[in-house]
């Protein structure tokens, strides 16, 4: 088995690496230690010969409960008062799911009604001619 690479690897800005392996390696991350949010996985890579290589993963990481908003989108531009929905649930784990809470009420979309009034009117107009007609 002659020379091999060896590869560090780093979470985020650290300087000191989580783990300092020997290729091929299999190797678990475990997500559960770190904060929700974004993170990068920098991955170095040294051959024998003492050459570099350099891989950067972008990862977001999301173990917490999820939480949704309605009534106000990212970089909105508001005004006034604002009526929100919010609502937070957790995943539960592998065995058991969670049901209270894990859907988020929301309110009717505006193309609902569009289509609901479109149809009223159309049965309506339908209605007022069939009934003209019979009166003829």
């Amino acid at each position: 088995m002659g020379d091999r690479s060896t590869i560090l690897i780093f979470l985020d800005d650290e300087p000191a690496p989580i783990a300092r392996l020997v290729s091929p390696v299999n190797f678990e991350l475990d997500t559960r230690k770190l904060v929700d949010g974004r993170h990068s996985l920098k991955i170095v890579s040294k051959d024998p010969t003492g050459k570099e290589g350099l891989r950067i993963i972008p990862f977001e990481v999301r173990n917490g409960p999820a939480i949704d908003v309605e009534g106000i989108k990212e970089n909105a531009v508001v005004d006034g008062v604002l009526p929100l929905m919010i609502n937070a649930y957790g995943k539960g784990d592998s065995k058991n799911f969670m049901i209270t809470g894990s859907e988020t009420p929301q309110s009717i979309p505006s193309w609902v009604w569009i289509l609901i009034i479109g149809f009223g009117g159309w049965a309506l107009y339908y209605l007022v001619t069939y009934i003209n007609i019979i009166k003829q």
